[in-house]
C-alpha cells in the first residue's frame, strides 16, 4: 500500500531536514516507540514499536536505514520489521523545498508491505491505521519544530 502527504512547517528548510533525519527527535513523535538503538550514527537504527490494528496489536523490531540524504533537500529510507508471525517492509521518501510565503514545504511518501498474521487479521484496517499513524507522527513533528520546548 502507498500513503503520501504534504505539509507546511514554519521553519527554515535546514532545520526541518535536521529534525526529520535525527533519530532522537523522530523517536519522540513515533506513537508507541519502545526503544531506539543507534547502529551507525546518522545512517542506521534498530527501533522497537508497537502497532495496533483494531484488537490485534504487535510489537515490531525494525531496522531502519537511510539510503540517501541530500542535506536540506531530501532523504530516502528503507525499514524492515518483524513481529511474531508478521513482517513489514517500508520504503519512504521525504522532499523539502522553500515555501514562497516563508517556511518549508514537506512532501513525503511511503510504500508499505505488511505480511503474515497481522495482514490476514487486519487487512481492511491497514490503510486506515497507517494513515492515522502517519498523521500522528507528522503533526507531532510539525508542533515540535515550530514550537520547540
Amino acid at each position: 500500500m502507498e500513503i503520501q502527504g504534504n505539509m507546511h512547517i514554519e521553519a527554515e528548510r535546514a532545520l526541518v531536514f535536521d529534525r526529520f533525519t535525527d533519530a532522537a527527535f523522530v523517536a519522540q513523535c513515533i506513537p508507541d516507540v519502545q526503544r531506539v538503538q543507534t547502529i551507525e550514527e546518522g545512517r542506521s537504527y534498530n527501533v522497537t514499536v508497537a502497532i495496533g490494528f483494531g484488537a490485534a496489536k504487535s510489537t515490531f523490531d525494525t531496522h531502519i536505514e537511510f539510503l540517501e540524504k541530500m542535506p536540506g533537500a531530501s532523504a530516502r529510507i528503507k525499514a524492515q520489521g518483524r513481529a511474531p508471525g508478521s513482517r513489514t517492509d517500508v520504503g519512504a521518501t521525504l522532499a523539502l523545498r522553500d515555501s514562497p510565503s516563508g517556511g518549508t514545504e514537506v512532501e513525503w511518501s511511503a510504500e508499505i508491505e505488511i505480511t503474515g498474521a497481522i495482514a490476514s487479521v487486519a487487512t481492511r484496517m491497514l490503510l486506515s491505521v497507517m494513515r492515522t499513524f502517519s498523521a500522528q507522527f507528522f503533526d507531532c513533528a510539525k508542533g515540535r519544530i515550530e514550537r520547540p520546548t
